[in-house]
């Protein structure tokens, strides 16, 4: 199971990538995916939209179980990524790959929720 380094991770099994503009891009890890089994829906959150930290904002539907999706830091959805919702099997194929939406973060945004790679393949490891 792949967890890159480079990247930041919830304990609720979302990716951050911060990008160069200050924005963080969020998609759900390969645990997650794999956990759920083959995604057959996503609903994205509209562009425009306020979240905080640990709000669900998000849904991954598989053929067996339906999964929020949190916001990992207080932000402002500036993007979503239509081709996931359009073809949610593209999750399962590379769930690093296929991110789900873009925050602007808002205030000083809660880092500390965030964990690094090493941190997050040890919490997962406990759920094998």
């Amino acid at each position: 199971m792949k967890v890159p380094p480079g990247l930041k991770y919830t304990d609720s099994h979302e990716w951050v990538r911060w990008e160069g503009d200050g924005s963080a891009t969020v998609g759900i890890t390969d645990f997650a995916q794999e956990s759920l089994g083959d995604l057959v829906f996503v609903e994205l959150p509209q562009v425009g939209r306020a979240v905080k930290a640990g709000e669900a904002c998000a849904v991954v539907e598989s053929v067996k179980a339906a999964s929020d999706v949190y916001a990992p830091i207080d932000g402002e959805v500036l993007a979503v990524n239509p081709a996931a919702a359009e073809k949610p099997e593209s999750i399962n194929a590379d769930a690093f790959g296929t991110w789900l939406f873009r925050l602007r973060p808002v205030g000083q945004a809660d880092h500390k929720r965030l964990i690094d790679a090493g941190q997050y393949a040890s919490s997962i490891a406990e759920h094998k």
